[in-house]
């Protein structure tokens, strides 16, 4: 097929629009992410639009649950990078790689907590309205 001759891999490709939806991210965000090389796609069909793996969508998943997190393009971008050195065959760099993830995860558990803070003040606002309502 004409439209993954430019991908990197013979695996199944998907256009932007498809990946926004399976994403809940929007078509303008993923240019974004493109252009700020946060996560590439795998391929451009021969007109030119992005295209997509499976790997791809799932990488976008990973970013899309740091950002209510509060992580940066930066962070997100090294994180990426991390998972890519432990999934790889040789152990080069995989011990730095391991500590630097542990830190994202206390990190990622801090920002959950305060997140968890701030929802149970909005329900007791909440509550306090609704009482002041009836």
């Amino acid at each position: 097929m004409s439209e993954r001759s430019t991908a990197t891999t013979a695996e199944a490709t998907m256009h932007i629009g498809a990946v926004a939806d399976r994403t809940g991210l929007s078509l303008r965000t993923l240019r974004h992410y493109d252009d700020v090389g946060l996560l590439r796609p795998s391929g451009r069909s021969d007109g030119g639009f992005r295209l997509y793996t499976e790997q791809d969508v799932d990488r976008l998943l990973v970013i899309r649950r740091m950002k209510p997190l509060g992580f940066t393009l930066e962070e997100m971008s090294d994180l990426l990078d991390l998972v890519d050195r432990l999934d790889a065959p040789d152990a080069v760099g995989r011990d730095d790689a391991r500590a630097r993830l542990a830190g994202y995860v206390a990190r990622a558990e801090e920002r959950r907590a305060e997140l968890a803070r701030k929802l149970d003040m909005a329900d007791e606002f909440i509550e306090l309205l609704h009482g002041r309502a009836r």
